[in-house]
């Protein structure tokens, strides 16, 4: 069977260093720090008192008080991202067959917010059940593809991916397997995540996940340097329009990139913790590049899951030794984590969106923060530590994605090509 092609044909973003896709490349690029107190709810009481909020995002503005209200900020950030993304491969849904055209939508855990409001709540009053109508459909994983479906009259496949930490780089994944197997024509792809509040940093506390380093946020994720001590929270959106090829070039669509592999895989190993020598890591990496039909060889940049925890960050790089041998000294890595926190469930298309990016610019974004060498690594590697770096003629990026429970999920970008 001979598979379609499929391409990049719009970007949006909304994360803790930029509302729209020129703001959040601008804040890569130069190094931006998105962590900082949280002003979201009182933390004083928290281990932890910093992540990288939203700024200046204002939903009643955006949607309306009335329609804010109705849901959650998982869900508003989905929408928020999509309308850019859009705008930016210029589709006219009235000129489009919608019945091919499809939502696929990752988010680790949804809408906590509501739930965590609506329960708080009835434990203040006296036992008597007055939840919100609006409740289960506020909260449920599944409702940010929902809700843009029902925006535009889409009408091709609709659901959610959750796989924790990968769940995004998973809604990619099947979106582009889709359209390759001729099912739809095109995908609005990617996932939001909005855990910035009592019970999302408290939960990440109680598991000992996060930094606490409070005295100094803007430099707490500090991905491969030997200080780090665990990841911090954040919180956004990025939406992938992917679509068939000849779709885009019968409409007049500009292209980004061609997507042209995906892998995923297991840890087997246990429910928090990566396999310590990262075997689920180097097989996703492995089944996305024989997805690709590519070689280490191919690829000049890995945009790595890099969490800046203790375990995490030497067993991915293990695992990128193990699949890149000597080709690991050519290729640039960096973790773009270091910037916008972990975003959960949407950091996949986030960070897709940076891949993308850098393939296009011809710059790998940095991981800031470093400030100690970790004996652990090998000097020799490129880390792109602190400042950005040029790289011309970039063919081919990876992003990987990697959640609790094991989850692995790996993709791949190209220059696109006639």
């Amino acid at each position: 069977m001979e598979f379609k092609r499929v391409v990049v044909t719009g970007l949006g973003a909304l994360t803790p260093i930029g509302n729209n896709v020129a703001e959040y490349w601008n804040g890569l690029i130069n190094g931006v720090s998105g962590a900082a107190l949280i002003k979201g709810f009182d933390a004083t009481n928290f281990k932890t008192q910093f992540a990288c909020e939203v700024k200046g995002f204002d939903a009643d503005a955006f949607l309306g008080r009335k329609d804010a209200r109705k849901l959650d900020p998982f869900v508003q950030y989905a929408l928020f991202s999509t309308e850019e993304a859009i705008k930016d491969a210029e589709l006219n849904f009235e000129a489009l067959d919608t019945n091919r055209i499809g939502v696929i939508w990752g988010s680790g855990i949804g809408g906590l917010k509501t739930f965590l409001d609506e329960v708080t709540n009835f434990a203040k009053g006296d036992g008597t059940p007055r939840f919100n109508p609006f409740f289960i459909p506020k909260m449920i994983a599944d409702i940010a593809p929902g809700h843009i479906s029902i925006k535009y009259g889409l009408r091709g496949p609709n659901f959610s991916t959750v796989s924790a930490c990968a769940s995004s780089n998973n809604s990619l994944i099947d979106a582009f397997n889709y359209i390759r197997l001729g099912k739809a024509d095109m995908f609005i792809t990617g996932g939001s995540e909005a855990i910035i509040n009592e019970a999302g940093i408290g939960g990440f506390n109680a598991m000992h996940a996060l930094s606490t380093r409070n005295d100094d946020p803007a430099t707490a994720s500090r991905p491969f340097d030997l200080d780090r001590d665990g990841f911090v929270a954040g919180e956004g959106a990025g939406t992938i329009i992917l679509e068939e090829l000849e779709h885009a070039l019968a409409r007049g669509a500009k292209i980004y990139a061609e997507m042209v592999g995906g892998g995923m895989s297991a840890d087997a190993y246990h429910m928090t913790a990566p396999h310590p020598e990262g075997l689920g890591a180097a097989r996703v990496m492995k089944a996305a590049l024989e997805d690709a039909g590519m070689t280490p060889a191919d690829i000049d940049y890995v945009n790595v899951h890099g969490t800046s925890t203790p375990i995490g960050d030497p067993q991915e790089i293990k695992a990128i030794h193990d699949v890149y041998g000597e080709d690991v000294y050519r290729i640039n890595i960096s973790s773009t984590k270091s910037m916008t926190g972990h975003l959960l469930g949407a950091a996949g298309a986030v960070e897709a969106i940076a891949s993308i990016l850098a393939l296009k610019h011809g710059i790998i974004p940095p991981t800031i923060n470093h400030f100690t060498d970790d004996p652990a690594f090998d000097p020799r590697i490129n880390f792109t530590f602190n400042t950005a770096q040029k790289r011309e003629g970039m063919r081919a990026v990876q992003s990987n994605g990697f959640g609790f429970g094991g989850h692995n999920a790996s993709v791949i970008f190209k220059k696109y090509e006639d």
